[in-house]
């Protein structure tokens, strides 16, 4: 397995990376700076076609917009390089953290914990209704679903705990939590994740310097080493979906790399890719009228 530094963008908080096969580019975001970062592996290009106070996610739509998840409950798309329709969504004082389509085009998105109430996870429906899914969240994080969309993962990242519930493509409904994985042994703390084609999960650890895979029972397979220890999130990517993009947090936010945290290194808040011996799914596109 190796380890490439493919793009030096030195984020304050990379995250949420998605693989927009149309474009065959790797979209993410940088949380705290409001950049979205946009890579092209082909021909290595890479910019910021969006810039704001705070994006904390994005989704791909169907029609091929990108739905944009910020701060203060707020929700917008992104056409053409541009940010319009910002719509508060729920009543927030606080941003949202990862967010996930998925296969009936709805999103489940979570919001971070305030000082006098915990994190909530949100399910956003197609028609802009939204539920309330979760309460008293120590910060929501990464989600995925099994190959038979029967079971949906959410991780809750203070917890050490990815829970697997029940779920329901038909409603949206997710039932019967059981925690999948606690991990308070493995270096870190679970952050973003993915499911691969052979349903396995790829879980970042934040602070903990890698990337552990388990087998669909929650079995420890491997460790992935990053050099650097805040690492945030994973997607599949490329045009066989077999190259494993990771997040990472700690730069200074504006592409000079080696200025943020000085705990984490000069590779702090870049963009790496993983040759592993795994292949992903495409991911659920989301399908969400806003206003």
């Amino acid at each position: 397995m190796t380890v490439t530094k493919v793009v030096d963008t030195s984020c304050r908080l990379g995250e949420g990376p998605v693989w927009y096969p149309d474009e065959k580019r790797l979209y993410w975001v940088d949380i705290e700076s409001g950049r979205l970062h946009r890579y092209d592996p082909e021909t290595g290009a890479h910019d910021c076609p969006v810039e704001t106070s705070v994006i904390a996610g994005v989704t791909i739509q169907r029609d091929g917009s990108l739905l944009a998840f910020m701060d203060h409950g707020r929700v917008g798309r992104v056409v053409d390089g541009e940010l319009t329709g910002v719509t508060e969504i729920v009543d927030s004082p606080t941003r949202f953290n990862d967010v996930i389509a998925d296969p009936a085009g709805r999103v489940f998105c979570g919001t971070m914990p305030s000082d006098t109430a915990g994190g909530r996870l949100f399910r956003l429906d197609t028609d802009g209704t939204v539920t309330t899914v979760e309460t008293g969240v120590g910060i929501p994080n990464g989600m995925g679903f099994t190959r038979d969309r029967e079971r949906f993962y959410f991780t809750e990242t203070e917890a050490h705990t990815v829970y697997r519930y029940a779920y329901d493509e038909e409603t949206g409904a997710v039932s019967a939590r059981e925690r999948f994985v606690e991990s308070p042994g493995t270096p870190g703390l679970p952050d973003g994740m993915t499911v691969d084609s052979a349903g396995h999960i790829w879980s970042a650890r934040w602070e903990g310097g890698c990337v552990v895979e388990y087998d669909a029972d929650g079995t420890e397979i491997d460790r992935f080493d990053v050099p650097t220890e805040k690492v945030t999130s994973v997607a599949f990517g490329g045009a066989d979906l077999d190259s494993l993009y990771v997040t990472t947090a700690g730069g200074d936010g504006d592409g000079s790399a080696g200025e943020g945290d000085e705990s984490t290194g000069d590779d702090a808040g870049a963009l790496f890719r993983l040759d592993v011996a795994a292949t992903g799914r495409p991911e659920f596109r989301s399908d969400v009228r806003l206003g």
